[in-house]
């Protein structure tokens, strides 16, 4: 087995053609960097996703799904949309519980890809919505544009998904795409 993986067919994460405007751009970028995300977790146990990169760190591939997890949720729910909501993964006991709490435990694994697909559908809809990406919304006491936010989003993505290559190569040695 090659230790670069790949899809059979075309990436399909490449776009299906040039993207078009500021908001189709950003878009196209969270998309693409969402499916790396389960690229990089695809074929992987329980121990294996919440197996930790070095220590001291808590990071781990699991714990990286449920801090995108919360990351969608309080961009999109609380910022975005401005619902006075609890953070997913945060108690003031456990504020790192999103990586704290990414334990080898199959039902720990369902439960967090299942925040996460349903706070990345949430956000795709709340996005889709938008028309003006300069749009100010409340955002603790400030206002922030909307571009900010999805651009953040893509920010934290691609710091995490470049993270989830090492912890990935570290689980199996797959590098690559």
């Amino acid at each position: 087995m090659s230790d670069i993986w790949t899809t059979d067919g075309p990436d399909p994460r490449e776009a299906t053609g040039p993207t078009r405007g500021e908001k189709a751009c950003v878009v196209d970028y969270l998309r693409a960097y969402r499916l790396t995300l389960q690229m990089k977790c695809e074929g992987l146990d329980a121990e294996q996703l919440a197996r930790r990169s070095v220590p001291p760190s808590s990071m781990s591939l699991l714990g990286l799904v449920r801090h995108l997890a919360k990351v969608e949720h309080t961009w999109a729910r609380q910022c975005l949309e401005g619902q006075n909501l609890p953070r997913l993964y945060v108690t003031d006991d456990e504020p790192d519980a999103d990586f704290d709490g990414a334990v080898a435990d199959d039902a720990v694994v369902a439960e967090a890809w299942e925040a996460w697909h349903r706070e990345v559908s949430h956000a795709e809809q709340v996005v889709e919505r938008l028309d003006d990406l300069g749009a100010l919304v409340s955002w603790h006491g400030d206002g922030i544009e909307v571009r900010d936010v999805l651009v953040h989003l893509v920010e934290e993505y691609a710091r995490h998904v470049g993270h989830a290559d090492l912890l990935r190569e570290c689980v199996d040695g797959r590098t690559g795409q």
